[in-house]
């Protein structure tokens, strides 16, 4: 008989993690045994979330797994990224890890890069949630009983009303038809604080709603038309996650 594949999931901590987590623990051939997660150096907090790595080591406690931290430092190069995810991968894979998990769902371009990256580091990627419809698994998250809070919004496409709020079937029946139910394109991000895989709840306060102005990447400034015109920023309302 097969032993299961020795697999760490990349983690955010939020709802597509904790599905991709689900997921493989209830398939016997993934011995899930670690989570892998960036943040970022100055602000010790979650890349793109922006919830503080000690609220992230209690979600890691509550499910009783082991947390790897990968820093980044502001706005990191696409060399100095990959050369810190594949610093922290071939760790890993000393350790005997064969198999490295994602929660992507439909962005094929992720896809193929984190395939061919994980590849190159003598791992095997896969992907627990690929091409399931994004309705039906904010449904089944939702259904399942796990909880989840908004973290951040794409301000773009939602505004700040939708950040700190519950991930809910009211949530679910607010969004604009032009978001992704999953934001599987970066509409949102969330935080998991309880569900059937946890232990107990991560307990939190709900702090300040800020905004956050970003630069645009440097790829969509390349591909306008006239590169002499403005470019506005990116603007993401994040709301602090206080641990108690």
């Amino acid at each position: 008989m097969q032993q299961p594949f020795k697999s760490f999931v990349n983690w955010s901590g939020g709802k597509d993690s904790a599905l991709t987590l689900y997921y493989a623990l209830q398939n016997k051939k993934y011995s899930v045994e670690k989570l892998l997660t960036n943040i970022g150096e100055d602000t010790r907090r979650v890349t793109m979330h922006g919830v503080e790595e000690t609220l992230l080591v209690n979600q890691a406690n509550a499910l009783g797994l082991p947390l790897v931290v990968t820093q980044l430092p502001h706005q990191p190069s696409m060399e100095v990224y990959e050369s810190r995810v594949i610093y922290a991968t071939t760790r890993l894979k000393q350790e005997g890890f064969t198999h490295s998990l994602f929660g992507d769902i439909f962005l094929e371009d992720l896809y193929t890069y984190r395939t061919t990256q994980m590849k190159n580091c003598g791992m095997q990627a896969d992907f627990p949630l690929w091409k399931k419809d994004t309705k039906a698994l904010l449904l089944q998250f939702i259904n399942l009983g796990f909880k989840a809070v908004v973290v951040c919004t794409n301000a773009a496409v939602l505004d700040k009303s939708f950040t700190g709020r519950i991930i809910d079937q009211a949530f679910l029946n607010d969004l604009p038809d032009y978001v992704d139910p999953c934001g599987e394109n970066g509409e949102y991000h969330t935080f998991v604080f309880d569900g059937p895989i946890f232990k107990h709840p991560v307990k939190y306060t709900l702090g300040q709603t800020v905004l956050q102005n970003y630069p645009v990447p440097q790829q969509q400034k390349d591909n306008c038309f006239n590169s002499n015109l403005p470019i506005p920023e990116m603007g993401f309302w994040f709301a602090d996650l206080l641990p108690e």
